[in-house]
């Protein structure tokens, strides 16, 4: 008797990335890749269509963004589990990513040899946190991580603050997360003003002494020297 395998839902805006993860997974005899989304609407309206065993969602989605999606897949489907797997190091978004409800996050830097590991423990149930994650976790939750600037951004606004030090025009920020450009100026404002900075240049500082950076960044066509 054969094994069911594990259905898994693949979203990812690049489309090399869905296919390189198409083919790790045919050559396993436990998952079966059932669908794959290339923005964040499309992964809503397929989470809604039929039950799966796993999401495996990157964190920058066109239409809506990761931490969004998270909290709308648990909502649509309270114990699908969602693992992280993004381009972006674990100091940016992996603590943001579990608090929204995500079970697991990896880097696309990180040892590949860690994700099937990884898509196991969750579609069992469980949870993976990488030692990285946990300290992160740990800094997190204890005051002196509370003291730290960034930490008081919303989610939202730590999209934007994550865009602008990389370099990315405010017009390409409102594009990439479907925002004016007025409200991706106001984001810019309340970031400014709860880290206690006076431009572009102090976040830029700040993210580097945090490694809050891509090592590559990454900066749109429209993109200028910080301001």
């Amino acid at each position: 008797m054969t094994t069911p395998k594990w259905q898994v839902l693949i979203a990812d805006d690049h489309a090399i990335i869905r296919n390189g993860l198409k083919n790790i997974l045919a050559d396993t005899p436990d998952f079966e890749v059932a669908g794959e989304a290339g923005n964040g609407n499309a992964v809503l309206d397929l989470v809604r269509q039929r039950d799966w065993s796993l999401v495996v969602l990157d964190i920058s989605m066109p239409g809506r963004n990761g931490l969004e999606l998270i909290k709308l897949i648990q909502t649509e489907r309270p114990r699908l589990p969602v693992l992280i797997f993004s381009m972006h190091h674990e100091e940016q978004y992996a603590v943001r990513a579990i608090r929204a409800g995500a079970r697991g996050y990896l880097s696309k830097e990180g040892d590949m040899d860690l994700l099937l590991p990884a898509m196991r423990r969750l579609a069992q149930g469980g949870r993976y946190i990488s030692p990285k994650v946990a300290e992160l976790l740990a800094m997190d939750m204890s005051p002196v991580g509370h003291d730290l600037p960034h930490t008081a951004l919303s989610n939202r606004e730590f999209e934007v603050f994550s865009r602008i030090v990389r370099g990315v025009s405010m017009s390409a920020i409102a594009d990439e997360l479907s925002l004016s450009i007025k409200t991706v100026s106001t984001h810019k404002t309340n970031i400014l003003h709860k880290m206690g900075m006076a431009g572009q240049v102090d976040l830029v500082r700040y993210a580097l002494e945090h490694h809050l950076l891509d090592d590559t960044p990454t900066h749109s066509p429209e993109a200028g020297p910080p301001a």
